[in-house]
């Protein structure tokens, strides 16, 4: 649920600013140019700062431990520094320095992860001493990791290729391996952890397909199409703290919510086979959803005579598509989200690297089109943010639309028939013939 800073590919502040979620998504971080700013939540759907560091240093990655005073930083001239503080008290706890570029940094309240293009470090979050190291790791140069927000299955995932999307499980705990998942046929773009530690989401560098895998059984939960009109890159993927949700942001302008609901679309037989690829097959979800909705009758349907179609054909039928969407007013460089409850009712929380926050309904029942109810910004959080119904967005983006095609504003050339076709004098039409003149009154 991160998203990238200063030195790595997932962003740079020159332009944004690093934001992220904290584990349960009770609360919002951020990193400028400025130092680092701590958001709160609150129950009518605003955002409120509660921290501003105001170092005056370029934080490009931080990262706050739940609602503790924990906070670990990493700033643009120091990148290979991991600083970890207690922001109430204004104190710096510790620091490390690390033999190359800090690319990710991961908590829980058992464990911190500092992610390094080619290596993993594992500190104990009590005293931050190093427990163990995860070298030669395949190329990583996005820092793409994952670290369970649960205690109990304290899991680390971490891709284990380069070239096909395969991911590495380690325990955090034992330090120990604890197995393979050969999620995707493409590179891996995102990873994200159910609060239990029992799910994990997966996408690839195409992003059109998102699975959720049981661990550490490896079976594949669930299958969804993102889209099938282009491939995208998915920016990040996080689950709700129910686990019932998960959503899923990416280059462009929309925002997708998926159902974890077993039967219905998008469910995956528990004897699938764990490795499919992006082409794979799907299996069936289980048959008691007879209230799922015509689309699920229909997956079920297409899934029990998927032996009689091709693996393709059966597939892309099979797979769940988005249960609700959100869409940005405008487009985001990177964007994170978060399904969360606010004042008992299901929200989806966007934050982009524009340092701009968006706040959705969610029908937790029948999903659609989630509708924009607050709009705000989160480096001028001391003043009230404007609100933006979703007609204004949609007047925005028709507006928009309608500005994209005017003519350019450079000069023209007058000589140019394109822009000035030669007028030719139209044929002379026959003159119009006198009127009569009246006739002379008769005589009475």
């Amino acid at each position: 649920m991160s998203l990238g800073g200063g030195h790595s590919t997932e962003g740079t502040n020159a332009g944004g600013i690093f934001v992220q979620f904290n584990q349960d998504c009770t609360s919002l971080v951020a990193g400028s140019s400025s130092g680092y700013h701590l958001f709160a939540l609150t129950p009518d759907d605003g955002i409120e700062e509660i921290y501003a560091s105001r170092s005056g240093q370029d934080t490009c990655l931080v990262d706050r431990l739940f609602s503790s005073s924990l906070v670990a930083i990493v700033t643009v001239s120091a990148p290979r520094k991991l600083i970890v503080c207690h922001y109430k008290k204004g104190t710096e706890i510790c620091n490390y320095s690390y033999s190359n570029t800090i690319l990710a940094v991961k908590l829980n309240r058992s464990r911190l992860i500092v992610c390094l293009e080619e290596s993993l470090h594992i500190h104990n979050i009590r005293d931050m001493k190093i427990l163990h190291t995860i070298r030669d790791t395949p190329p990583n140069p996005r820092g793409l990791c994952a670290l369970s927000p649960c205690v109990d299955h304290c899991y680390v995932a971490y891709p284990g290729s380069s070239a096909v999307g395969e991911v590495q499980i380690f325990d955090a705990v034992h330090l120990n391996a604890k197995c393979v998942i050969s999620a995707h046929d493409s590179p891996l773009a995102a990873l994200a952890w159910s609060m239990c530690g029992r799910r994990l989401a997966t996408a690839s560098e195409r992003g059109t397909v998102i699975r959720v895998f049981a661990v550490p059984e490896r079976t594949r939960l669930y299958e969804f199409r993102r889209g099938v009109k282009r491939c995208v890159s998915i920016a990040c993927l996080a689950f709700s703290a129910c686990g019932a949700y998960l959503a899923a942001t990416s280059n462009t302008e929309t925002v997708h919510v998926f159902r974890l609901q077993e039967g219905a679309a998008g469910a995956v037989g528990a004897g699938a086979a764990v490795g499919a690829g992006e082409e794979g097959s799907a299996g069936a979800g289980p048959a008691g959803a007879a209230e799922a909705g015509w689309i699920d009758w229909i997956s079920q349907a297409v899934s029990a005579g998927a032996g009689y179609l091709p693996a393709q054909v059966a597939d892309v039928l099979t797979q769940g598509r988005a249960f609700a969407a959100a869409r940005l007013p405008r487009p985001a460089r990177r964007a994170v989200a978060a399904v969360t409850i606010v004042a008992r009712t299901a929200r989806l929380v966007v934050a982009t690297s524009d340092g701009v926050v968006y706040v959705y309904s969610l029908d937790a029942q029948e999903g659609g089109e989630c509708a924009l109810l607050r709009t705000h910004r989160l480096l001028d959080a001391g003043t009230p943010a404007p609100i933006h119904s979703q007609e204004e967005s949609e007047r925005a983006q028709e507006l928009g639309a309608a500005l994209a095609g005017s003519p350019p504003r450079g000069a023209f050339d007058l000589r140019d028939h394109r822009h000035f076709p030669p007028m030719r004098a139209s044929p002379a039409a026959p003159a119009a013939p006198a009127p009569a003149a009246p006739a002379p009154a008769a005589d009475q």
